[in-house]
């Protein structure tokens, strides 16, 4: 079962919360990627995403929107 399962992401929640309580965000870590110019989740593991926002020059409001995209998404499956 997974924590958490209900509650949206916000700006302050760290990578490291994120993915340990959502797998299924990992891709969408992935994708940003590119944008980024390296691994997210390997450098940016213990930081906010306001942190990861500013650091990297992303959208944060598309970020928040994609991962908590990618839940609704799997919690669609599951229910399914």
């Amino acid at each position: 079962m997974k924590k958490n399962s209900a509650q949206e992401i916000t700006a302050e929640m760290t990578v490291l919360d994120i993915v340990g309580n959502h797998r299924e965000t990992e891709a969408v870590f992935k994708r940003y990627d590119a944008v980024a110019g390296e691994c997210i989740c390997c450098n940016a593991l213990f930081e906010s995403l306001k942190q990861v926002s500013e650091r990297y020059a992303i959208d944060m409001k598309a970020l928040v929107k994609d991962l908590n995209a990618a839940i609704a998404e799997s919690a669609k499956e599951i229910t399914s």
